[in-house]
């Protein structure tokens, strides 16, 4: 099964309970009209596209109907789509072009970061990458041991200390190992981060400048994790990350597992960050880069 197949599978839910309607509505009008519209605004707001975007969506879709004389349902169905797809934004694939680069994983705990990492791996080794990954959450139990699993599973080195060490110490020997060993990529995982742990947030800044130091020149990302099934919450949990980080991408997760993937539709607009990695699935295989075309035609079911 190719990924766009897995990606259709995944966004099953959220097609049935939202996009569904959607191509409901232009199925059982015969012509555009305002009660046509407002039914769309209500099931796209219900889908957690946001209030704010719906209501942008909204305004271009009437706006091009009425340019281009449109009437029919069908078309405008096309035209809903083409908005929809510009709205998600263009793709931004990894800035990854220095030998070692850096990617910096951060996210609360439980929405699927370590697992995530694994899976960034799994896909850039795919393309004939080498990657080192390094555990730097050491605050959280058996954190270490789940990302070494994972990295046994994706075929990857990591570097590692005990449980209860220095996290910038962990990203010192594994940018010291980037750069001996001429890894295309180190992946740091991170403690789970809220706002308000300001202990947390030191650390992350000590972690930036041991990387600062040890491979001033290198090409860095810094990914958030997401969890889908959180919806407009985890628009929310980003502007507080946004604060204290300066984030170049999103991953979001779980989009099987949810009727909300209505989501990624604001992301890129709400917070002004690509999405760059989405997740439909538990297999190594399942979390893939984004692609908006793709998409944007798995949600309409094209």
């Amino acid at each position: 099964m190719s990924f766009f197949d897995k990606l259709k599978e995944g966004l099953k839910k959220t097609k049935d309970t939202v996009f569904g309607q959607v191509n409901d509505i232009f199925k059982h009008f015969v012509k555009v009209d305002e009660q046509m519209l407002e039914e769309l605004e209500e099931i796209l707001i219900a889908s957690d596209v946001g209030y704010s975007i719906t209501e942008e969506i909204i305004e271009k879709l009437t706006d091009v109907l009425k340019d281009k004389r449109i009437t029919d349902p069908q078309q405008a169905r096309q035209e809903l789509i083409s908005i929809i797809r510009e709205t998600i934004g263009d793709n931004e694939p990894l800035s990854i072009t220095t030998t070692p680069s850096v990617i910096l994983v951060i996210g609360v705990n439980s929405v699927g970061k370590t697992t995530s990492i694994a899976k960034i791996a799994n896909c850039l080794k795919n393309e004939g990458k080498s990657v080192v990954l390094a555990a730097a959450d050491t605050f959280r139990a058996a954190a270490i041991d789940q990302l070494e699993i994972w990295s046994q599973r994706a075929g990857v080195p990591i570097v590692k200390h005990s449980e209860g060490s220095d996290p910038a110490a962990v990203v010192f020997d594994a940018c010291n190992y980037a750069k001996s060993h001429k890894c295309d990529v180190l992946i740091i995982d991170t403690a789970g981060r809220l706002h308000n742990k300001k202990n947390l947030m030191d650390e992350l800044s000590k972690i930036n400048r041991v990387i600062e130091r040890e491979l001033p020149d290198c090409d860095r990302e810094t990914l958030l994790v997401l969890d889908a099934v959180t919806g407009q919450n985890a628009i929310n949990q980003a502007k507080e990350f946004i604060k204290t980080s300066n984030i170049s991408g999103i991953v979001l997760t779980k989009l099987d597992g949810t009727a909300k993937g209505g989501i990624i539709i604001s992301i890129k607009k709400e917070l002004g960050i690509p999405v760059k990695f989405i997740g439909v699935g538990e297999k190594m295989e399942d979390l893939q880069k984004f692609d908006a075309d793709e998409f944007t035609r798995a949600l309409f079911d094209e």
